[in-house]
């Protein structure tokens, strides 16, 4: 396993968030976690991020114990909604951040850049300005420069959220696509199920602090709080009648 969650709890005062949660993924997967707002979804990501600190449990990356070491040095990104790029910087040079601080050779640093917006269809953007680009092509570099440092793991708290019906699903297949080219390991919150079951190879329910996960794509979609089977009954009487 690249990451074992064992027992996490947390608690804001008297108020638990967290309640005794573990799971795991394995190099390459992407754990797709559905939940309503408030269920804990942020909480979880933010303590695999370093951002808060459990009260119990323990987070381990490849068997290393994570909780001592800094955000910085844990190689996880954490993409939220708003793509938050530096407005002084062109496209290229957001994408670029990451590498230049890691000193990455300049050369190095130029090529991989350019490959990454070519695969993200930002080319013939490299020169613009944040202000100068729709929603998705923000997320899209948002995207590239999290993907560009090849970090362990990618913690995505509903990155499409904030986007029009088809430019999310534009950024989902652009999802899937990068990551089973580049091999990611992700871990995608979400409270639209059909958007866990576009991007998840593996499937999880967050409620009132608590995770299920399911064995199977199939068991995910029959468990009644995913309202899943409960939307295609809906979608396939609607076709029936003829509407």
């Amino acid at each position: 396993m690249l990451l074992t969650v064992s027992h996490l709890s947390k608690a804001f005062g008297d108020q638990p968030v967290l309640r005794d949660i573990s799971c795991g993924l394995a190099a390459g997967q992407v754990l797709a976690v559905l939940g309503r707002s408030g269920g804990g979804k942020t909480t979880l990501l933010k303590i695999l991020a370093g951002l808060e600190t459990p009260d119990a449990g323990a987070v381990l990356l490849e068997g290393h114990d994570l909780l001592p070491v800094p955000p910085n040095e844990r190689q996880m990104v954490y993409l939220y909604q708003e793509p938050l790029l530096f407005p002084h910087l062109t496209v290229f040079e957001n994408v670029a951040f990451g590498l230049r601080i890691r000193r990455v050779a300049k050369a190095e640093t130029t090529q991989r850049v350019r490959e990454m917006l070519a695969e993200l269809d930002l080319g013939a953007h490299a020169q613009k300005g944040p202000h100068q680009l729709s929603g998705g092509q923000r997320q899209r570099v948002s995207f590239g420069r999290a993907l560009i440092i090849r970090p362990r793991l990618l913690l995505l708290d509903e990155p499409f959220g904030n986007l029009d019906a088809q430019t999310r699903a534009d950024m989902q297949q652009l999802f899937l696509r990068v990551s089973r080219q580049h091999q990611i390991t992700s871990l995608f919150v979400t409270h639209d199920s059909r958007e866990a079951l576009t991007v998840g190879t593996h499937f999880g329910y967050l409620d009132q602090g608590t995770l299920t996960s399911f064995p199977s794509v199939r068991e995910f979609i029959q468990d009644p709080r995913t309202s899943i089977a409960a939307e295609l009954a809906f979608w396939e009487s609607v076709q029936q009648t003829g509407h």
